[in-house]
């Protein structure tokens, strides 16, 4: 079975250097007060960070459709979980506390 080219090493060094970088950034977003929206940038970079390490390194990208379909369905099902994260956490202040 004859192998497929499936990326450059300055491919993999490109996405490596990005992935160190939204790391890099994603911690220092920790350090910076945003007034409540530090929680959904760190997803939004944590996101941008799954989905390239799906489609370069698990070769997403050159895979058949079925594989990019589960790939997709898996990227709609993060977002699903983001928005119920953010939503518990954008309305905990809404109700009173008993005690408080």
């Amino acid at each position: 079975m004859p192998r497929e080219a499936v990326g450059t090493v300055r491919t993999y060094v490109l996405v490596g250097a990005g992935l160190i970088a939204l790391t890099v950034l994603n911690i220092g977003l920790a350090l910076v007060d945003l007034r409540g929206w530090n929680s959904l940038i760190a997803l939004l970079i944590a996101s941008v960070q799954a989905i390239l390490g799906g489609v370069y390194f698990m070769h997403v990208r050159w895979s058949p459709p079925m594989t990019r379909l589960v790939g997709l369905a898996a990227l709609l099902w993060l977002g699903i979980l983001i928005v119920g994260i953010m939503d518990d956490v954008l309305t905990r202040g809404w109700l009173p506390v008993p005690g408080k």
